[in-house]
């Protein structure tokens, strides 16, 4: 213990120990903050990435529902929509 007192005798070294002590744990933005909101922002980046992928399916999807035979056909395979006196089997595989 001795060994490291006399480092602390000397007050610029005490007060940039103090300094940093202050900034990495007591301060608003300390690390275990910036650790936090650094995670939090990984997340929103990638859920910013999965909507914009959906946008762009969607946006294919509208540019594909402008012709009538095509809204049809979407409506029919994707809604499970149907026409009246008309039956319809769905199919599943598991």
């Amino acid at each position: 213990m001795k060994k490291y007192a006399k480092y602390f005798r000397n007050k610029f070294i005490f007060t940039t120990c103090l300094f940093f002590i202050y900034i990495l744990f007591l301060d608003d933005v300390d690390i275990f903050t910036i650790i936090n909101q650094n995670t939090k922002l990984g997340k929103l980046e990638e859920a910013r990435q999965e909507v914009s992928v959906k946008l762009i399916q969607t946006q294919e999807i509208l540019k594909k529902l402008r012709y009538s035979s095509e809204l049809e056909s979407y409506a029919r395979e994707e809604k499970m929509f149907k026409r009246e006196n008309e039956d319809i089997f769905v199919i599943s595989y598991e």
